[in-house]
């Protein structure tokens, strides 16, 4: 029987906890312990109800374990790059938590650590491993739908989220359209040239006094050519509105909502049929488990990961583009350095 690998989780909120329960159920890790520096009575008790017996207020007990063998980071975004760079001085493998970070300089400093520790890095672009979103990448790459030309992405939220949340996640394009600037790259397969950013506030004034917006659309266009739109809203009172659609010269595919089930209901007086899955916590469960299934077989055979640090890194200066053109009003081009120097795993399933 292969061994376990032993990890550590850095941070105990809702994402923590999240993979914290879905370590517990695989086979191919044991996880060790958790720390978190709000330790609480609530927290010590969910610990107890898993069989957690080691749970520390400092991160740092975690990573001078030396039989832990991998963290996973999932605190606070302004902590990552730290957290990142302390695990690879470690020589832990790492699995982190998107964004990287809200500065560009602090990501590059993390992203050096790990390559020089020679750890591995993933990023928790979760997306990539929903079936739906696969299926569309093979697509692509099968040629079945010809040279991508437009890609449509709808990302919307059902709720906004609160104050204070909104405050310290970098705002919509770093928090909320990252996932969808990540997944027009892994769907196109190519680097992006320019992003043009339309944002507002619609929903609720408390966005526009934290500097943000609640609603937006941006256009990227690719150095191949092709063009993604993405829309996003933070209120969607339907449910989690999740949809992708690629169109190419050979034909067109489309993903559409998860729902509960796949009923529909006809009557004289109308079609029915169930709202979407409510949050991402249902509508990519199984996306969840999928990317720390691949993140273990990439420890255990020493493989490139899903969604490297690179990855992320490309991701995060869409969202800062994405951010400038808002505020500029103008179309903001990016450099391709990144994609010229061959860090993206684009083509990886």
């Amino acid at each position: 029987m292969v061994k376990p690998i032993v990890v550590g989780i850095i941070g105990a909120g809702r994402i923590g906890r999240l993979h914290a329960d879905n370590l517990r159920a695989m086979p191919s890790f044991k996880l060790k312990s958790i720390a978190e520096a709000m330790m609480s009575e609530e927290l010590l008790a969910w610990a107890e109800s898993r069989g957690l017996g080691s749970v520390f207020a400092a991160g740092e007990d975690i990573l001078n374990d030396p039989e832990i063998e991998a963290v996973f980071i999932c605190t606070p975004t302004d902590s990552h790059a730290s957290w990142i760079e302390r695990a690879a001085h470690a020589g832990k493998h790492i699995f982190c938590e998107k964004p990287i970070s809200l500065s560009s300089e602090e990501t590059q400093r993390a992203l050096q650590a790990a390559e020089d520790a020679g750890v591995l890095l993933q990023v928790g672009f979760n997306r990539r491993m929903d079936p739906s979103f696969r299926k569309l990448k093979r697509l692509v790459q099968s040629g079945e739908l010809g040279n991508p030309h437009i890609v449509k992405i709808t990302s919307r939220d059902p709720q906004p989220p609160g104050e204070a949340y909104v405050r310290s996640s970098g705002g919509m394009f770093m928090d909320m359209t990252i996932h969808d600037f990540d997944m027009a790259r892994y769907l196109v397969g190519s680097e992006v040239a320019e992003v043009y950013t339309r944002g507002a506030n619609l929903i609720d004034p408390m966005f526009g006094r934290c500097g943000d917006v609640d609603t937006a659309v941006i256009t990227l266009t690719f150095v191949n050519g092709a063009i993604c739109v993405i829309d996003n809203s933070r209120q969607a009172v339907y449910g989690y509105d999740q949809r992708v659609e690629v169109f190419g010269t050979l034909g067109s595919a489309t993903a559409d909502n998860c729902r509960p089930t796949t009923v529909e209901v006809s009557t004289a007086t109308s079609v029915t049929r169930d709202q979407p899955e409510h949050f991402f916590l249902e509508r990519y469960n199984q996306a969840f488990t999928e990317e720390i299934a691949a993140f273990a077989r990439s420890v255990r055979l020493q493989e490139p990961v899903i969604c490297s640090g690179r990855d992320g890194e490309a991701a995060q200066l869409i969202a800062e583009a994405a951010r400038e053109s808002y505020l500029s009003g103008l179309p903001v081009k990016l450099s391709v350095t990144a994609a010229e120097a061959g860090f993206s795993e684009l083509q990886a399933l």
